[in-house]
Protein backbone atom coordinates (compact mmCIF):
# COMPACT_ATOMS: atom_id res chain seq x y z
CA UNK A 1 0.00 0.00 0.00
CA UNK A 2 1.57 3.34 -0.98
CA UNK A 3 2.36 5.65 1.93
CA UNK A 4 -0.14 8.27 0.68
CA UNK A 5 -2.97 5.73 1.08
CA UNK A 6 -1.83 4.29 4.40
CA UNK A 7 -3.34 5.96 7.46
CA UNK A 8 -0.99 7.06 10.20
CA UNK A 9 -0.72 4.81 13.24
CA UNK A 10 -3.35 6.55 15.34
CA UNK A 11 -5.84 6.78 12.46
CA UNK A 12 -5.36 3.06 11.73
CA UNK A 13 -5.86 2.08 15.38
CA UNK A 14 -8.89 4.36 15.77
CA UNK A 15 -10.44 2.88 12.61
CA UNK A 16 -9.98 -0.58 14.16
CA UNK A 17 -11.66 0.66 17.35
CA UNK A 18 -14.69 1.99 15.43
CA UNK A 19 -14.99 -1.25 13.44
CA UNK A 20 -14.99 -3.42 16.57
CA UNK A 21 -17.46 -1.11 18.33
CA UNK A 22 -19.80 -1.55 15.37
CA UNK A 23 -19.39 -5.33 15.48
CA UNK A 24 -20.20 -5.39 19.20
CA UNK A 25 -23.36 -3.34 18.49
CA UNK A 26 -24.38 -5.80 15.76
CA UNK A 27 -23.76 -8.71 18.14
CA UNK A 28 -26.00 -7.11 20.79
CA UNK A 29 -28.79 -6.67 18.21
CA UNK A 30 -28.41 -10.13 16.62
CA UNK A 31 -30.94 -12.81 17.45
CA UNK A 32 -29.90 -15.92 15.53
CA UNK A 33 -27.22 -18.22 16.93
CA UNK A 34 -25.42 -18.46 13.60
CA UNK A 35 -25.33 -14.68 13.20
CA UNK A 36 -24.09 -14.22 16.78
CA UNK A 37 -21.34 -16.78 16.28
CA UNK A 38 -20.23 -15.24 12.98
CA UNK A 39 -20.07 -11.78 14.60
CA UNK A 40 -18.24 -13.11 17.65
CA UNK A 41 -15.68 -14.82 15.41
CA UNK A 42 -15.19 -11.59 13.43
CA UNK A 43 -14.77 -9.64 16.69
CA UNK A 44 -12.17 -12.16 17.88
CA UNK A 45 -10.29 -11.95 14.56
CA UNK A 46 -10.28 -8.14 14.56
CA UNK A 47 -9.14 -7.92 18.18
CA UNK A 48 -6.46 -10.59 17.75
CA UNK A 49 -4.97 -8.74 14.78
CA UNK A 50 -5.31 -5.37 16.52
CA UNK A 51 -3.57 -6.51 19.70
CA UNK A 52 -0.74 -8.07 17.69
CA UNK A 53 0.04 -4.94 15.68
CA UNK A 54 -0.10 -2.83 18.83
CA UNK A 55 2.15 -5.21 20.78
CA UNK A 56 4.57 -5.85 17.90
CA UNK A 57 4.91 -2.28 16.61
CA UNK A 58 3.01 0.52 18.36
CA UNK A 59 3.62 -0.24 22.03
CA UNK A 60 7.36 -0.86 21.62
CA UNK A 61 7.61 2.50 19.82
CA UNK A 62 5.81 4.10 22.79
CA UNK A 63 8.39 2.84 25.30
CA UNK A 64 9.85 5.91 26.99
CA UNK A 65 7.46 8.22 25.11
CA UNK A 66 4.25 7.60 27.10
CA UNK A 67 3.57 7.08 30.78
CA UNK A 68 5.00 3.70 31.78
CA UNK A 69 1.96 2.80 33.90
CA UNK A 70 -0.39 3.46 30.98
CA UNK A 71 1.66 1.22 28.71
CA UNK A 72 1.86 -1.58 31.29
CA UNK A 73 -1.90 -1.41 31.88
CA UNK A 74 -2.48 -1.67 28.13
CA UNK A 75 -0.48 -4.93 27.96
CA UNK A 76 -2.41 -6.36 30.93
CA UNK A 77 -5.73 -5.32 29.38
CA UNK A 78 -4.71 -7.08 26.17
CA UNK A 79 -3.94 -10.25 28.09
CA UNK A 80 -7.31 -10.13 29.86
CA UNK A 81 -9.02 -9.71 26.48
CA UNK A 82 -7.04 -12.66 25.08
CA UNK A 83 -8.41 -14.90 27.83
CA UNK A 84 -11.98 -14.07 26.84
CA UNK A 85 -11.19 -14.31 23.13
CA UNK A 86 -9.82 -17.84 23.67
CA UNK A 87 -12.94 -18.82 25.61
CA UNK A 88 -15.29 -17.32 23.01
CA UNK A 89 -13.40 -19.04 20.20
CA UNK A 90 -13.52 -22.38 22.05
CA UNK A 91 -17.25 -22.10 22.72
CA UNK A 92 -20.38 -21.33 20.83
CA UNK A 93 -23.75 -19.62 21.17
CA UNK A 94 -25.23 -22.64 22.98
CA UNK A 95 -22.77 -22.20 25.85
CA UNK A 96 -24.38 -20.81 28.99
CA UNK A 97 -22.04 -17.80 29.27
CA UNK A 98 -21.32 -17.14 25.57
CA UNK A 99 -23.24 -13.87 25.27
CA UNK A 100 -21.98 -12.76 28.67
CA UNK A 101 -18.36 -13.33 27.64
CA UNK A 102 -18.85 -11.26 24.50
CA UNK A 103 -20.54 -8.52 26.56
CA UNK A 104 -17.72 -8.42 29.13
CA UNK A 105 -15.16 -8.38 26.30
CA UNK A 106 -17.03 -5.41 24.83
CA UNK A 107 -16.91 -3.57 28.15
CA UNK A 108 -13.20 -4.30 28.59
CA UNK A 109 -12.43 -3.05 25.09
CA UNK A 110 -14.53 0.07 25.65
CA UNK A 111 -12.43 0.89 28.73
CA UNK A 112 -9.17 0.15 26.90
CA UNK A 113 -10.15 2.34 23.94
CA UNK A 114 -11.06 5.21 26.26
CA UNK A 115 -7.59 5.07 27.85
CA UNK A 116 -5.86 5.02 24.48
CA UNK A 117 -7.97 7.77 22.90
CA UNK A 118 -8.35 10.17 25.83
CA UNK A 119 -7.66 13.69 24.49
CA UNK A 120 -4.77 14.86 26.67
CA UNK A 121 -3.64 12.00 28.90
CA UNK A 122 -4.36 9.14 26.49
CA UNK A 123 -1.69 6.97 24.96
CA UNK A 124 -2.30 8.27 21.43
CA UNK A 125 -2.03 11.91 22.55
CA UNK A 126 1.14 11.21 24.51
CA UNK A 127 2.67 9.36 21.55
CA UNK A 128 1.90 12.23 19.18
CA UNK A 129 3.23 14.81 21.66
CA UNK A 130 6.46 12.78 21.96
CA UNK A 131 6.95 13.10 18.20
CA UNK A 132 6.72 9.44 17.19
CA UNK A 133 6.74 8.92 13.42
CA UNK A 134 3.08 8.03 13.02
CA UNK A 135 3.33 7.65 9.24
CA UNK A 136 6.11 5.07 9.48
CA UNK A 137 4.33 3.23 12.31
CA UNK A 138 1.07 3.26 10.35
CA UNK A 139 2.74 1.83 7.27
CA UNK A 140 4.45 -0.93 9.26
CA UNK A 141 1.24 -1.77 11.13
CA UNK A 142 -0.85 -1.83 7.93
CA UNK A 143 1.64 -4.26 6.35
CA UNK A 144 1.64 -6.57 9.38
CA UNK A 145 -2.14 -6.34 9.67
CA UNK A 146 -2.63 -7.51 6.07
CA UNK A 147 -0.21 -10.40 6.62
CA UNK A 148 -1.88 -11.45 9.88
CA UNK A 149 -5.39 -11.37 8.40
CA UNK A 150 -4.32 -13.52 5.45
CA UNK A 151 -2.54 -15.95 7.79
CA UNK A 152 -5.40 -16.19 10.29
CA UNK A 153 -8.03 -16.62 7.58
CA UNK A 154 -6.14 -19.59 6.17
CA UNK A 155 -4.91 -21.18 9.41
CA UNK A 156 -7.30 -19.90 12.08
CA UNK A 157 -6.51 -17.79 15.11
CA UNK A 158 -3.39 -18.77 17.04
CA UNK A 159 -3.42 -19.86 20.65
CA UNK A 160 -3.00 -16.50 22.35
CA UNK A 161 -0.01 -15.76 24.53
CA UNK A 162 -0.48 -13.68 27.66
CA UNK A 163 2.96 -12.36 28.62
CA UNK A 164 1.76 -10.50 31.69
CA UNK A 165 0.29 -13.75 32.97
CA UNK A 166 3.75 -15.29 33.18
CA UNK A 167 4.20 -15.75 29.43
CA UNK A 168 1.89 -18.72 29.33
CA UNK A 169 0.03 -19.72 26.21
CA UNK A 170 -3.68 -20.01 26.80
CA UNK A 171 -5.13 -23.47 26.31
Amino acid sequence: MPAAETPDAVALLKADHRKVEGLFEKFEAATGKGKKQALAEEICMELTVHTRIEEDIFYPACEGAVEEDLLREAYVEHDAAKVLIAEIEAGGPDDKFYDSKVKVLSEMIEHHVREEEQRVEGMFSQARKAGLDMDDLGERMATEKAELIANYKSKGLPRPEAPTLGGTALA
